[in-house]
């Protein structure tokens, strides 16, 4: 049984015959000296202890956080806001430092995704439009990105449909009934849960971005450089999302990169673009690598200004189920990795020199719309799952 909790209340203040307050009444002076003596002034009434305490702990925090003359308390009220947290926790992340889940195995595990939820013009369901698994072996210094196609058909678990249903995986972001121990509630514990049981890929942590947080984030560290190697000697054309760039180096601001990271050539006339969905992924997997050598490249992460506009950024764009202290941690562990060497994977789908044996089939026609299968079967996802547990023996 619950406790029951009294409300407390104030006392009221004293209400003389006439019905007037007896507080803040002007103490009258001295009769007999005949002059006009100012009624001395109530003692101040002392601060609370926890006021005071709150108020300590947050100048400890700016102090703390970039030397403190950086950050305002609305910065770490977007931090907070951001990371679940609060004055205390900030405090305790920043003095204790923790570990991450998976950090003692030697490998960690971060589901990226973007979804659509602020694009113009959509009216539908919130689907997943990039699904990315950052994995990090914390013992070497070196990490992989591996795409999940946003097409790849999957049973989902029960929540917004009675016994579950076969649909696409980026369906999944917009069950939010979903709700399963152990697991977010909602559509990003949905899609979690799939990569989990049905790829085999152990989620520790996810992160969800919009549209709009992502074109920020690359603005903010000023834009990024990718290398376009599209087969066609024109490069890429999209119509759909007004793309239009040569193959070679190419210097991309937010809006730009955004425009590659969801073109995938299915609009009228357009080229570059040979594998569709997957000639997407991995600009996707592009883009981020770029952003965070940029970071790093900058000293982004020990510039509070930058950091500051980034998560103000964030704020209102960006879910996750990192805490501060996770984020502290996951910047040393990554301080020391080699950016330029993260690896960047996709599960084939076409017949080719380095991969003979691709592990999905083309586009298949089913009740919820063409969809990608393993070449096991639908359903059977074992090939899926060598695949990363080869991944990881590697990286």
């Amino acid at each position: 049984m619950s406790k029951k909790i009294r409300k407390r209340t104030n006392p009221q203040p004293t209400i003389d015959a006439n019905g007037s307050s007896m507080l803040n009444m002007t103490i009258p002076g001295y009769i007999g000296s005949g002059a006009n003596v100012k009624a001395p002034k109530p003692p101040k009434q002392p601060r609370s202890v926890k006021k005071i305490i709150k108020r300590s702990l947050l100048v400890l925090l700016l102090l703390l956080i970039g030397s403190g003359a950086y950050f305002s308390i609305k910065d770490i009220g977007v931090i907070d806001k951001v990371f679940h947290g609060n004055i205390l926790s900030d405090i305790e992340a920043l003095l204790h430092p923790v570990k991450l889940k998976g950090e003692s195995g030697g490998r960690v595990n971060i589901l990226l995704a973007g979804d659509s939820a602020d694009q113009p013009g959509h009216g539908g369901a919130i689907l997943t439009d990039s699904i990315l698994v950052l994995s990090i072996n914390t013992k070497n210094d070196t990490a992989f990105l591996l795409s999940i196609p946003r097409d790849l058909l999957v049973h989902l678990p029960p929540g917004n449909y009675p016994g579950g249903t076969w649909q696409k995986i980026n369906a999944a972001n917009d069950m939010s009934g979903f709700s399963e121990s152990g697991y977010p509630h909602g559509g990003m514990g949905a899609l979690t849960y799939v990569i989990e049981n049905d790829l085999g890929i152990p989620i520790d942590y996810y992160g969800l971005m919009d549209y709009g947080a992502f074109k920020d984030a690359v603005n903010a560290v000023g834009g990024v450089r990718v290398d376009i190697q599209s087969p066609d000697p024109y490069g890429l054309y999209d119509p759909n999302t007004n793309l239009n760039l040569p193959n070679g180096w190419v210097s991309l601001n937010g809006q730009e990169a955004l425009n590659l990271a969801r073109a995938r050539g299915d609009g009228p006339g357009a080229y570059g673009f040979p594998s569709s969905d997957f000639d997407r992924t991995e600009h996707q997997r592009q883009i981020f690598i770029a952003v965070v050598q940029k970071a790093k490249t900058l000293g982004f992460l020990s510039n509070p200004v930058k950091v500051s506009d980034l998560f103000n950024t964030l704020g209102n764009n960006f879910q996750t189920n990192l805490s501060l202290a996770d984020v502290l941690r996951l910047v040393k562990i990554t301080k020391s990795m080699n950016l330029s060497k993260i690896q960047s994977y996709a599960y084939s789908a076409t017949i080719s020199t380095t991969s003979p044996n691709p592990l999905l089939t083309n586009y298949y026609s089913v009740s919820t719309g063409d969809s990608l299968v393993p070449t096991a079967g639908i359903g059977n996802y074992s090939q899926m799952k060598a695949y990363y547990e080869q991944l990881t023996k590697q990286h």
